[in-house]
């Protein structure tokens, strides 16, 4: 488990999976700036046992236990890119800032990449705002690079260099 002051990383276990699959399958947990995954719980376990057996993804907690959200990388070579997903009722708290924090640190303490990085909706100011006070620097726009109700949309490419890091902002070492 990777701790904050506000939120705990978890590495996901089986018994997320229905919990999961739910997040997925419900519009609201999309919102408005990703496509809704519709994933059946099945698939979601077979899913589930294909991850690498690398811990590369978690369920956001509060620290009463409360599972509100869920946050992965995924390696690509000497980078990483990361994604996120709050509850509705739990956005804009500083949960979702602090879940990026605690995942870049993880990341660059634990892993030899020079680069984390993440994209999101243009429209999505919020999930931008998460990103920037994460450390993050917008690099530019990806052009049709997500399929959202019907249409193709652009996206804002966002990164974190080892370098603009220096020192962990959660994590200890």
């Amino acid at each position: 488990m990777l701790e904050g002051k506000l939120v705990n990383l978890k590495v996901l276990e089986r018994e997320d999976l229905r919990l999961v699959a739910e997040w997925s399958n419900n519009p609201e947990f999309s919102g408005e700036y990703e496509p809704l995954e519709q994933i059946s719980f099945r698939e979601m376990e077979k899913w589930y046992d294909n991850l690498h057996s690398e811990e590369n993804w978690f369920t956001i907690e509060k620290k009463d236990g409360n599972k509100i959200g869920q946050i992965f990388h995924s390696p690509r070579g000497q980078h990483v890119v990361i994604g996120y997903k709050l509850v509705p009722g739990e956005r804009n708290k500083g949960y979702g800032t602090e879940a990026v924090e605690i995942m870049v640190d993880y990341l660059f303490l634990s892993k030899d990449i020079v680069r984390i990085q993440a994209d999101t909706n243009p429209r999505n100011i919020a999930s931008q705002r998460v990103l920037e006070k994460a450390g993050f620097k917008r690099e530019g726009l990806v052009r049709r690079s997500v399929f959202i109700k019907g249409k193709w949309e652009d996206g804002f490419l966002y990164s974190i260099l080892r370098e603009d890091w220096k020192e962990p902002k959660i994590l200890t070492k």
